[in-house]
């Protein structure tokens, strides 16, 4: 019988939750639900859901939490199998009005030093018309297959990258506690998604069956 997994995955801006998650679905048998690509796949086909996210992006607001657990439900509903959430929870309160519909086996929080984070960030360059992302401490300044030349994004100034920081602590702090009381908080860190790939893969390989 295959093993049914339930897990969040958290992580804070430039903890490397994109790299994980691609190396998760490579090795085990298991959906990623990424909330904000279900959202913005919503908004692009001009679907019901995508006419009402757009309305409150518009005005600046957020879609209200029961709304959003509404999606994620119907995500998860749709899978019958083993997933992580990535995007969903972000508070205390979604993680409560969550919990209290589905539970979850496992929340995996990825660690990486503030002060990596915000190296890596100030060092960090994009190549627009493809999206590639380069680091200049170890690449030129122009990216090594067209020669096009790379620009510096100003979310990834130190001092925006400080701000994200410390606003994602600040929100998610009391959802960490949470999870903490109900046991199934799992912490892995490292300075490198290698690292701490080589601390989580053991962990999944317990509970999720590998890809076959």
């Amino acid at each position: 019988m295959s093993k049914l997994f339930r897990a969040v995955l958290l992580g804070a801006p430039g903890a490397g939750k994109k790299r994980i998650a691609s190396q998760i679905l490579e090795c085990f048998n298991i959906t990623h639900i990424n909330i904000g690509d279900v959202l913005r796949n919503n908004v692009e086909k001009l679907s019901p859901l995508g006419v009402d996210i757009e309305k409150y992006v518009n005005k600046g607001a957020l879609l209200p939490d029961d709304d959003m657990l509404k999606i994620v439900l119907k995500e998860i509903n749709d899978i019958h199998g083993s997933f992580f959430l990535d995007g969903f929870p972000r508070t205390k309160t979604q993680a409560e009005k969550l919990w209290e519909v589905q539970k979850i086996d496992s929340v995996i929080n990825l660690v990486v030093p503030k002060d990596v984070i915000i190296d890596d960030a100030k060092h960090r360059y994009v190549h627009e018309p493809s999206g590639r992302v380069y680091n200049i401490k170890e690449n030129a300044m122009k990216t090594d297959i067209t020669g096009e030349p790379l620009s510096k994004q100003d979310y990834d100034e130190p001092e925006v990258t400080e701000k994200w920081l410390k606003f994602y602590k600040e929100q998610t702090t009391p959802m960490i506690e949470f999870y903490k009381l109900k046991g199934i908080f799992n912490e892995f860190e490292g300075e490198t998604t290698h690292e701490i790939w080589e601390k989580l893969k053991p962990f999944l390989s317990e509970r999720v069956d590998k890809q076959k």
